[in-house]
């Protein structure tokens, strides 16, 4: 008669092995939305923002397992650093999910991972196709309304508000650009940061 396994003899791995990102466009938009994110909540300690981390829904069943190419987390500590986020340790599911739609996820962005975002309560889910090839608007977002998700109206620009973090999403060309919506301050770019360094004007 087969075992099954003790919680804690479950193994949960930290990655899969396969590439963050389907093209370096795709891998340049994660890094900005996650370095972004992290600095727009630099000062809060009680917000976690993780980025292609695998986040496991189901204590003992590793098969339960998304890996969001963005996610923040309001009222768990940012610290100490996890390889993996497990929700039935923290307590709390993602306010905001973001995903950088691509041929390759396409698929399950649009329906295996809205269900399954929607399931455990994640407030905001936003998705993004850089090349404008999938999605139609490129930028579009869902939330939750009585437990199941609704279209998020974009403003008069195309831009989309998250209501759970306070940034704005604003598309620029083939890149985002995220705004902080009390100040209307830009979140810049590293590249950008360092062309202000360089030209010692910060």
């Amino acid at each position: 008669m087969a075992m099954i396994p003790l919680s804690r003899d479950v193994f949960y791995p930290e990655s899969d092995g396969k590439p963050m990102a389907e093209t370096p466009w795709h891998l340049e938009e994660m890094f900005y939305l996650f370095g972004g994110v992290k600095d727009h909540f630099r000062d809060a300690a009680d917000v976690y923002v993780g980025a292609n981390q695998f986040l496991y829904y189901v204590e003992g069943d590793p098969r339960r397992v998304v890996a969001p190419d963005l996610f923040v987390v309001r009222g768990v500590p940012k610290l100490p650093a996890r390889g993996t986020y497990k929700l039935w340790k923290e307590g709390r599911p993602p306010c905001l999910v973001v995903e950088v739609t691509s041929a390759s996820t396409r698929d399950e962005d649009l329906k295996t991972k809205r269900e399954c975002y929607e399931r455990l309560g994640v407030d905001e889910y936003f998705l993004f196709d850089p090349f404008g090839d999938y999605l139609n608007p490129r930028l579009q977002g869902y939330r939750l309304v009585k437990g199941r998700y609704q279209q998020a109206p974009l403003e008069a620009d195309g831009s989309l508000l998250s209501r759970t973090t306070e940034i704005l999403f604003r598309i620029e060309g083939e890149r985002l650009r995220l705004v902080e919506a009390a100040t209307g301050q830009a979140i810049l770019r590293d590249e950008e940061i360092r062309e202000l360094v360089r030209t010692g004007r910060r």
